[in-house]
C-alpha cells in the first residue's frame, strides 16, 4: 500500500511517515499543497492523508480538484479545526474520514486501516495463486494451508506481486509501489527482498511461483 502525506508541518509529516513505514506502508510526503496536488495527480496512491491549512493550495481545494478530475483515491483529512461544521465541510468536499490534531498515532493508524479496509472490501479481500493465499484483511499468508510469517516489507512486496500475478513487474514498478519516491533504484535491495520471499514462499516446494525474467524484472505465476 502506498500513501501520500500532504502536511506542511515537517515534524508532524516526518512523524507520520516514520510510523507508517514501520507498519510496512510506502510513504511519500509533500510539504505544501501545490506539490501534494501534483503528486496526487501523477502517481497512484492507495490513500492520501491531507492537511487542511496548507501553503500554495489548501486541502479543501485539493480534495475538490481530485474528485472533480475523477481521482478516487481515499482521503483522510488532518486538521486542528474540530467543529461539526468543519467536519461536514471536509466530508462534503470528498474526504472519506476526518481526524483532528493533536491525535494519537494509534488512532490515525486505526483510521488508515479502516479506510483501506473499506476500499479493499469493494475489491477482493483474498488473493490466491495456486496454493499460495494472502488475506488482505488479516495479512495472513499461507501456502498449502501452512502459515508463512513475513515482515511488513516482505508482505507488501508479496501483495504487489500477487495483485499483478501473471504479469512481469519491473524493479521500477516495485520501487514505486512498495518503497517510496526517494528509493534508490541503483541498490540491490529489491533483489534481496525477492530472495527473502523465495526462501519463505518457494523453499521446499517443487513448484516455484516467484520467477526472474532476465533483463526485465519478476513474475509470480502458477502454471
Amino acid at each position: 500500500m502506498r500513501i501520500l502525506v500532504i502536511e506542511d508541518e515537517k515534524k508532524i509529516a516526518d512523524f507520520i511517515k516514520r510510523g507508517l513505514k514501520e507498519e510496512g506502508y510506502a510513504v511519500d510526503v509533500a510539504y505544501d499543497g501545490a506539490e501534494g496536488q501534483f503528486l496526487a495527480k501523477t502517481n497512484s496512491y492507495d490513500l492520501i492523508l491531507l492537511d487542511l491549512m496548507l501553503p500554495k493550495v489548501d486541502g479543501l481545494t485539493i480534495c475538490k480538484n481530485l474528485k472533480r478530475e475523477g481521482i478516487a483515491t481515499p482521503v483522510i483529512m488532518l486538521t486542528a479545526k474540530d467543529t461539526v461544521e468543519d467536519k461536514v465541510t471536509g466530508l462534503d468536499a470528498g474526504a472519506d474520514d476526518y481526524i483532528t490534531k493533536p491525535f494519537v498515532f494509534e488512532e490515525l493508524l486505526a483510521r488508515v486501516r479502516a479506510v483501506l479496509r473499506k476500499k479493499s472490501s469493494k475489491e477482493a479481500t483474498r488473493l490466491e495463486v495456486e496454493d499460495l493465499a494472502l488475506d488482505l484483511i488479516t495479512h495472513k499468508v499461507t501456502r498449502q494451508e501452512k502459515e508463512i510469517v513475513l515482515t511488513a516489507k516482505e508482505y507488501a512486496l508479496l501483495e504487489y506481486l500477487m495483485r499483478n500475478a501473471g504479469s512481469i513487474v519491473t524493479r521500477t514498478m516495485i520501487s514505486e509501489h512498495v518503497w517510496d519516491i526517494d528509493f534508490d533504484t541503483f541498490t540491490n535491495v529489491i533483489d534481496v527482498y525477492i530472495n527473502y520471499l523465495r526462501n519463505k514462499i518457494d523453499a521446499g516446494h517443487v513448484k516455484k511461483l516467484i520467477r526472474t525474467v532476465r533483463g526485465r524484472g519478476y513474475i509470480l505465476k502458477g502454471e
